[in-house]
């Protein structure tokens, strides 16, 4: 099966680096148009769009703090005036926030992982509505976490925002289903990038971490780029509403896996 996006019109937060640079490429692929999103390092972000027109796709950069819904706005914009509307919107742009006990997390920075993950993508999802419901068609994919379903010690703020991206992604599915627009999360398991190399580096931690995988590896950020590439397809054209977890099998538990 050869699934093409050709002519579709894509958004990819925070899609210049890891997770999100593996999927503008391999929407790029697809035959997709990518806007590629970033708030820092345009130099980067140029390079990436440099190597997908290199390889006769199309693509454009757009800086735009995902926390700001004046600068939201402002984006989706752009992408109208470069191609008059929207098809598909990936939000990916996400933090961790750094380790701290519940207790010990500085509210601003709370608000932060909050504001970034949760507001971001909500400040996305609605700008892209307000195009997709007039043309009855569109896809938006939030990038979730295995951590929407388990928790992380430290973690508090990020954890609380991917479950809420689970209910934000039900609900708008089921508000925008009537209009032929699909609303869907992929949640990630542990993937080898840049941001988490202070663990996959270090042997002690790796061994711990790939104990939690019943795969007995790390994920590749081209695998999660490819379940997004067949969500937003028309492959998926009857799948809305639900989280794809792309995580080796964190999920089914494999400490249980010699009894409980």
């Amino acid at each position: 099966m050869n699934i093409r996006l050709d002519g579709k019109r894509a958004l990819v937060t925070g899609g210049n680096s890891g997770i999100g640079e593996a999927i503008s490429l391999c929407l790029a692929d697809a035959g997709a148009r990518v806007a590629i999103n970033y708030v820092a390092h345009p130099e980067v972000a140029q390079s990436l769009a440099q190597r997908i027109q290199s390889q006769h796709g199309v693509a454009i950069t757009i800086k735009a703090d995902v926390t700001n819904p004046e600068a939201v706005a402002k984006m989706f914009q752009s992408i109208d005036a470069a191609w008059g509307g929207i098809d598909i919107l990936v939000n990916n742009a996400g933090i961790d926030g750094g380790r701290a006990l519940g207790w010990e997390t500085g509210i601003e920075t709370w608000r932060e992982v909050i504001e970034v993950n949760l507001m971001g993508a909500f400040y996305c999802a609605r700008e892209a509505l307000q195009r997709m419901v007039p043309q009855e068609s569109g896809v938006i994919l939030n990038i979730s976490s295995v951590h929407e379903e388990i928790a992380w010690s430290g973690y508090s703020a990020y954890t609380t925002s991917k479950a809420a991206i689970s209910m934000l992604t039900k609900t708008l599915a089921q508000e925008a289903a009537p209009h032929g627009i699909r609303v869907l999360s992929v949640a990630p398991g542990a993937v080898k990038t840049a941001i988490n190399s202070s663990v996959w580096s270090d042997p002690a931690n790796l061994h711990d971490l790939i104990k939690k995988i019943p795969l007995r590896r790390l994920g590749d950020p081209e695998e999660v780029a490819r379940m997004v590439v067949v969500l937003v397809s028309d492959v998926a054209s009857y799948v809305t509403g639900r989280t794809v977890f792309v995580d080796g099998g964190m999920t089914d538990y494999p400490d249980f896996a010699q009894g409980g």
